[in-house]
C-alpha cells in the first residue's frame, strides 16, 4: 500500500479542512454535511419518478435545504450497478437525454437558491460541461475519472470541486461485485491515483468516495465503513453514500430476503453514524432531516465539555 506520508503535501491541512466550489466555501473542519439526493431519473433505485419535472424537482431542493442539506446532488442517469443484487443494472442513457434532465434543474435551483452548492451527478464528460455552464458548483463521478481526465478538466477551469468514487469497471459497465483480499486497502489505492488523475488536471477541491455498494459484496462494505479513518489519511474530505442500499436490506433480513427499500431507514442512519465517527465529511442521503439529527447527536456528545 501507498504510504500516507508519502500522499500529503504542504496543503494537505488547508485540502482537508473545506472546498472551494466556485464562488462557494464548504467548511469541511467542523462536523459533516449533508448532501442531498435528488434523482431526475424514471429508475432510480428509490426515489425513481418522484421529481421527473422541474417544479417538482425544485420543490424537493427546497424541502432539503430547509431540512440542512449544504449540497444538493442532481442525478439524471441511474448509476445501479450490475450485479446479483440488481440485475442487468441501470439502463445507459445518451449524453442529449441526461442534460434534458439535469440542466433546467440545475438552472432553477441556481437561480431559486443561490446559496446552494449544486452537485451534477454524473460520470459523462459531455454532461459535466453543459452542467458546470449551467452552474454546477461540484462534479459527482462515479466512475472515479476511469473514463479519462476530461470531466475533471472542466471543473478545474471553473474552479468547481470535484468528487472521485471508488468504482469496478468491466467492459464499460459499473460491477456489483469483485474479490479483494483487503477491500480497505484496494479502495485507498485506487482513490490515491484517482485524486492524483484530478489533481494533474487541475481540480483545487477534491473529494473522495469509497463508493459503497459499488464493486463490493455486503461484507466489504461493512468493512469500508469499519476502516474508513485509513481513507482519511489521504487527507481530502470523505464522502458516503449509504442511504437505502442493499447491504443495509441485507443486514436488517429476519429471513434472508433484504427488506424493502422504503425499510432501510434506521438501518443506514446507524451505518452513517459509525462513517461520521470514522472521518466522513459528507454524508449523501435521500432523508436529509433525520441525517441532520443524528449528526446533530453525535456532535453533541462528541463536543460536550467534561
Amino acid at each position: 500500500m501507498q504510504d500516507p506520508q508519502n500522499t500529503t503535501d504542504h496543503s494537505a491541512n488547508e485540502r482537508s479542512s473545506g472546498l472551494i466550489c466556485r464562488d462557494h466555501w464548504l467548511d469541511c473542519a467542523n462536523g459533516a454535511m449533508i448532501m442531498g439526493v435528488l434523482n431526475v431519473t424514471p429508475d432510480s433505485f428509490y426515489d425513481g419518478g418522484q421529481y421527473t419535472s422541474t417544479s417538482e424537482a425544485l420543490s424537493r431542493a427546497e424541502v432539503m435545504l430547509e431540512e440542512g442539506a449544504a449540497i444538493i446532488d442532481v442525478g439524471g442517469a441511474s448509476s445501479r450497478p450490475r450485479g446479483s443484487v440488481y440485475g442487468a443494472g441501470a439502463e445507459h442513457v445518451p449524453d442529449e437525454s441526461e442534460i434534458k434532465r439535469i440542466i433546467p434543474v440545475i438552472k432553477a435551483i441556481r437561480q431559486s437558491f443561490p446559496e446552494a452548492i449544486i452537485s451534477a451527478d454524473t460520470f459523462s464528460p459531455p454532461v459535466a460541461l453543459r452542467a458546470l455552464d449551467a452552474g454546477a458548483h461540484m462534479i459527482n463521478d462515479v466512475s472515479g475519472l476511469q473514463n479519462g481526465s476530461a470531466s475533471a478538466e472542466y471543473a478545474a477551469q471553473v474552479g468547481a470541486a470535484y468528487v472521485v468514487m471508488h468504482s469496478v469497471r468491466r467492459e464499460g459497465s459499473l460491477v456489483h461485485a469483485a474479490d479483494y483480499s483487503d477491500v480497505a486497502v484496494a479502495v485507498y489505492e485506487s482513490l490515491a491515483e484517482s485524486a492524483e488523475r484530478a489533481r494533474e488536471a487541475g481540480v483545487k477541491s477534491i473529494v473522495i468516495d469509497p463508493g459503497f455498494g459499488f464493486g463490493k459484496r455486503h461484507r466489504d462494505n461493512l468493512r469500508l465503513i469499519k476502516r474508513l479513518d485509513l481513507l482519511t489519511e489521504l487527507r481530502y474530505p470523505v464522502l458516503v453514500g449509504i442511504s437505502r442500499k442493499s447491504t443495509v436490506g441485507q443486514i436488517l433480513s429476519d429471513n434472508g430476503a433484504p427488506v424493502p427499500v422504503h425499510d432501510r431507514l434506521f438501518g443506514s442512519l446507524g451505518i452513517a453514524a459509525v462513517a461520521v465517527l470514522r472521518g466522513a465529511k459528507i454524508v449523501r442521503t435521500h432523508d436529509v432531516r433525520e441525517t441532520r439529527e443524528m449528526i446533530q447527536g453525535l456532535e453533541a456528545v462528541l463536543h460536550v465539555s467534561s
